[in-house]
């Protein structure tokens, strides 16, 4: 079995407290891991944190973590994890190239003063940095396929295949940019490709339809939007996740009622909370 566990699924910043204990306060941070002990763990939002503590220290020789971007709150934990810190773990870390600067250079500018007090050429694991762009690349049994997707600044999704299943991941993602009547063919539509039949979706559900109007071009998806997509792409199950910081667990729960009962989607759709975990065929 592939396990997929989130150990973060907030939008934009962290946001801890007793009124959103149910959904999660940790910004976006996902592990996949193989029935043949690779570990995959997509961004490293404060989310990271927790993850890197429960993972086995002595027990992991590699890990793989793939970045969808370098917006904070997806970088934010990993100063954090555990991992880095250990010389005898080697993190590979995979991100969005880009025109200006490096991989290295732009993780760089978090790990170090005065944002960080650790520079990244200090810490104890052996890194490994590798920029995608529409490329496929394997790690252990797992096939990984990358595309650009709609969202500001250079930003990839990620199809995530074993021999049986498969996972889609866009955590920030607006399809929706810029169509009046949304959704066109699959072939006019951002991240379309990589999740097409994905067993499993996460994708961005930021806003609801009203918040969304107010919010076009930030790269986020309304969940209306959202469950359009899942529908397009023919998934098996969506997970909508990058919760907005201002909705609460009641909030949530609210919008995701009212959006399900509209669309009356064919498929299964289970809002992402921190901590939940799915389990696909390897």
């Amino acid at each position: 079995m592939t396990t997929i566990t989130l150990w973060g699924a907030r939008g934009s910043l962290a946001t801890p407290g007793p009124e959103t204990s149910r959904y999660g306060g940790n910004t976006s941070c996902v592990e996949v891991r193989g029935d043949e002990g690779t570990v995959l763990i997509l961004d490293a939002g404060t989310g990271i944190r927790r993850l890197g503590a429960a993972l086995e220290r002595g027990q992991l020789r590699r890990v793989d973590l793939l970045l969808t971007h370098l917006h904070m709150d997806h970088i934010q934990g990993l100063g954090f994890f555990a991992p880095l810190y250990d010389p005898d773990v080697e993190l590979h870390i995979w991100g969005p190239a880009s025109t200006t600067l490096s991989l290295q250079s732009r993780i760089a500018r978090y790990l170090s003063p005065p944002l960080f007090p650790v520079r990244l050429r200090e810490v104890s694991t052996t890194i490994h940095l590798h920029e995608v762009c529409r490329v496929e690349f394997d790690v252990g049994e797992f096939h990984i396929s990358t595309g650009l997707v709609c969202h500001p600044g250079p930003t990839v999704g990620y199809r995530i295949a074993s021999a049986h299943s498969s996972l889609a991941y866009l955590p920030d993602h607006e399809p929706a940019l810029g169509l009046g009547n949304f959704p066109l063919s699959g072939d006019w539509t951002s991240g379309y490709s990589l999740a097409a039949g994905a067993d499993l979706l996460i994708h961005d559900a930021q806003y609801s339809n009203e918040e969304y109007s107010q919010h076009v071009g930030w790269g986020h998806s309304s969940l209306n939007h959202a469950l359009k997509f899942a529908k397009l792409a023919g998934v098996g199950r969506f997970v909508p996740f990058h919760h907005d910081p201002d909705h609460d667990d009641v909030t949530l729960d609210q919008i995701f009622a009212e959006a399900v009962a509209a669309a009356h989607p064919s498929f299964a759709v289970t809002p992402g909370t921190e901590g939940a975990v799915f389990e696909l065929a390897s």
